[in-house]
């Protein structure tokens, strides 16, 4: 049997979705990417600190635009903020999460935020390996 994939998308690709990636290729249960509709030039330094602090390293993640590949691969898009700006394929599963941007945010700040993600990733995961 395959490994499940999952697919995060944010507009920017530079906090949120990085971290979800972090979180989900820490576990290792299964095959992530990630991607956005208008890549940042860098990830999100308070994102980057904010999951340091975990022992997970994101430092070396680059903003990316996502493909057509990455979404075909996916079993499961998880959109984080990108409203109309993230593509919809038909026979793919959606999963909307209402997060907070980190942009601009401090590193207390976005502590909330990871927290908020690392647990969401924890049950997706587990659903899908189930």
């Amino acid at each position: 049997m395959s490994r499940p994939s999952v697919l995060f998308l944010c507009v920017h690709n530079a906090g949120r979705s990085q971290m979800a990636a972090g979180f989900a290729r820490a576990d290792g249960r299964v095959d992530v990417y990630a991607g956005g509709s208008e890549p940042a030039d860098a990830v999100n330094p308070a994102a980057v600190e904010a999951m340091a602090e975990l022992g997970i390293d994101i430092a070396d993640a680059e903003p990316r635009r996502w493909s057509d590949a990455d979404i075909r691969a996916a079993d499961v898009v998880v959109t984080m903020g990108c409203g109309d700006t993230c593509p919809v394929y038909p026979g793919r599963r959606y999963v909307d999460w209402e997060l907070e941007d980190p942009a601009g945010r401090s590193v207390e700040d976005v502590r909330g935020i990871r927290d908020d993600i690392a647990a969401r990733v924890t049950e997706l995961i587990d659903e899908l390996t189930a």
